[in-house]
C-alpha cells in the first residue's frame, strides 16, 4: 500500500506538483440500534480508498490545490488520480489571484495507534445486541414508555498519510460509542429522556471498554422514569434568570458558539456555504474579550487531554497535534488553523486542525477538542454549585439547537430542568429553553465547576464542507453558571 501512494506522488510531481500528498485509508464501521425489542439497524461496513492533493504553480508562482480520489488500489488507477489531482490543479491556477504559501512543517516519520483495552471488532455481535436489549427491556417495563432505542457504533481507521516532502506517518485509531433513550407520548405531548446523552449517547477514542463504563442497563430504568415523568412536570418558566448548564450541554455550547467560530477558514471567507462564517475576524486575535475572566478554553488534539473524537498523533497534513489555547482569561488568543491559513494571520506554523471525513475527501480545518477548562478554585460538583446559587435553573441534556450563520444568535433547549430554589434543586421543569448572544453570554459564566466534574464529551456528527464532510468532535467542560440568561424562550406548553 505505502508504494501505491508514493507512486502518486511520484506522478503528480512527475507532472509539475510543486508539492504532493497522498492519504491511504481503510476504514471499518459498524452501528446496531434496537427499538422496542428489536434490532432496528446493523450495519457493518469497510471502506477502503486513497486522496491525493497537490499544488501547481502558475506562470507568477501562484500556487492552486488540485485533489482526486479512487477506491482502486491498483497502480494504473492511483496513477490515473494523480494526473487528475494535477489537472485540477492547473485549472484551478488560472483564476488564482492570490499566492498559496504553506507554513513550514519538517517532515515526520511515526507510526502511532489509540489506546486500547478491548477491541470492539472482536466482541461477538451476540453480547452487543444483548447490552442493548437488556437496557431496551429495563425502560419498557416502565409505564408510560411508549419507544425505547439503544446505540452502538464502533470504527477503525488504518490511515498512512505520505507527502512529497519525505512525511510518512501510519495512524491506527479505534472509535467507541453507546447510549440509550425513552420517548414518552401522551395526551399530544411528547417527552423524551437520554443517557448519556442525547444523539447517541457518548462517543470516544477508546475501545469497547467505554461500553462497560457507560452501563446502559444500570441507568435505563431512571432515563424511562424520568420521560414519562416529564408530561406531569411545570412548563419551564420565560423569565431572565441565573442559568446552570450541564457538562454536556455546555460541551454543545462550545461547539457551536466558539469552536466553528474559531475556524480560521470561515474567519475568511473561505467556508460559507455549509452553516455560515464567522462574527470573528483576524483583529480581535489577542485583544477580543471572548468571556469572563474564569473562561479558559483549549482546542487540544494531544492524547494527554483525552480520548476525544478530536484526539489523534498527527493531522491529515502530517502535523502533530498539539494544545491550542483558544481564550484566556476572557480573551480570545487563538484559532484552529491550517498550513495555508497560518500565514495569513501572521503565525509561523500551522495548529494541526485539518482534517478530512475519508479518503475522498479533501482535508478542512476542523475542531479537535475544544474544551472549557476546569476551574481549580470553582465549586467541587454540581451539587456544590447549585447549594452556592441562590434562585436559577439547571438545564440537562440538548434536545435541540439553533445558531446564526455568523455563531452569534442562539438558542438551545434541553430534555429537562429544574428548578433551584435558595440553593437547592426544586422541582422538575419540562421544555425548558434558552437563548443569548455568544460574547454576553459567555461573558455573564461567574462559576466553572473543578476538574473532578469535568467530562470530554464526543459530538460525532459535525458537519461541514461543499460536498458534505461529517467528522468528530470533543468537547470538555465541567459543569458552569451564567448570569441574567434569558429562558423559555423556544417552546409552548404541551
Amino acid at each position: 500500500m505505502p508504494d501505491l501512494a508514493q507512486h502518486a506522488l511520484d506522478v503528480a510531481t512527475g507532472l509539475g506538483a510543486a508539492y504532493a500528498d497522498a492519504r491511504l485509508i481503510n476504514a471499518r464501521e459498524q452501528a446496531i440500534i434496537t427499538r422496542n425489542g428489536e434490532v432496528a439497524t446493523l450495519v457493518d461496513a469497510e471502506s477502503a480508498g486513497i486522496g491525493i492533493r497537490v499544488i501547481v504553480n502558475d506562470a507568477k508562482g501562484r500556487g492552486a490545490w488540485g485533489f482526486s480520489s479512487t477506491s482502486e488500489l491498483t497502480q494504473a488507477a492511483v496513477e490515473a488520480a494523480a494526473r487528475e489531482a494535477v489537472a485540477v490543479a492547473k485549472a484551478s491556477a488560472l483564476a488564482q489571484r492570490m499566492t498559496l504559501t504553506l507554513a513550514p512543517q519538517p517532515p515526520i516519520v511515526a507510526d502511532w495507534s489509540s489506546p486500547v483495552r478491548r477491541d470492539p471488532f472482536d466482541v461477538n455481535l451476540d453480547e452487543k445486541i444483548a447490552l442493548l436489549l437488556s437496557a431496551d427491556g429495563a425502560m419498557r417495563r416502565v409505564a408510560g414508555v411508549s419507544l425505547a432505542r439503544g446505540y452502538l457504533s464502533f470504527t477503525r481507521l488504518d490511515k498512512q498519510f505520505v507527502s512529497s516532502a519525505g512525511a510518512r506517518i501510519r495512524q491506527r485509531l479505534i472509535y467507541s460509542g453507546a447510549g440509550c433513550d425513552a420517548t414518552s407520548f401522551k395526551d399530544g405531548g411528547i417527552q423524551k429522556r437520554s443517557y448519556p446523552n442525547s444523539f447517541g449517547g457518548q462517543h470516544q477514542l477508546k475501545g469497547y471498554e467505554l461500553i462497560d463504563e457507560l452501563d446502559l442497563p444500570a441507568h435505563a430504568i431512571r432515563v424511562g422514569e424520568e420521560a414519562v415523568a416529564l408530561h406531569g412536570a411545570a412548563q419551564c418558566p420565560s423569565s431572565t434568570t441565573t442559568l446552570i448548564l450541564d457538562s454536556s450541554q455546555l460541551g454543545l455550547q462550545i461547539h457551536e458558539s466558539i469552536g466553528h467560530a474559531i475556524e480560521l477558514d470561515r474567519m475568511l471567507g473561505y467556508e460559507a456555504n455549509y452553516a455560515g462564517t464567522s462574527f470573528l475576524n483576524a483583529s480581535m486575535l489577542n485583544t477580543f474579550e471572548y468571556g469572563s475572566p474564569i473562561v479558559n478554553v483549549v482546542a487540544d488534539a494531544t492524547i494527554a487531554h483525552g480520548p476525544g473524537l478530536g484526539t489523534f498523533a498527527y493531522d491529515d497534513e502530517g502535523v502533530p497535534a498539539q494544545s491550542v489555547p483558544i481564550i484566556r482569561a476572557g480573551r480570545l488568543t487563538g484559532l484552529l488553523t491550517s498550513r495555508e491559513t497560518a500565514p495569513s494571520v501572521g503565525l509561523s506554523a500551522s495548529g494541526g486542525s485539518m482534517r478530512a471525513d475519508g479518503w475522498n475527501r479533501i482535508p478542512l480545518i476542523r475542531m479537535t477538542n475544544v474544551s472549557l477548562l476546569p476551574d481549580p478554585k470553582g465549586p467541587a460538583d454540581l451539587n456544590a454549585l447549585i447549594a452556592d446559587t441562590d434562585d436559577g435553573i439547571y438545564m440537562e441534556t440538548n434536545r435541540s439547537w439553533s445558531i446564526d450563520d455568523k455563531r452569534l444568535h442562539f438558542q438551545f433547549g434541553t430534555e429537562i430542568g429544574w428548578e433551584i430554589k435558595k440553593g437547592r434543586r426544586g422541582r422538575m421543569l419540562k421544555n425548558p429553553s434558552y437563548g443569548g448572544i455568544t460574547p454576553p453570554f459567555w461573558r455573564s459564566c461567574d462559576a466553572i465547576c473543578g476538574p473532578a466534574a469535568w467530562t470530554l464529551w464526543g459530538t460525532p456528527n459535525c458537519g461541514k464542507g461543499q460536498p458534505p464532510q461529517t467528522i468528530g468532535t470533543g468537547h470538555g467542560a465541567s459543569p458552569a453558571r451564567f448570569r441574567n440568561v434569558d429562558v423559555g424562550v423556544a417552546y409552548d406548553a404541551e
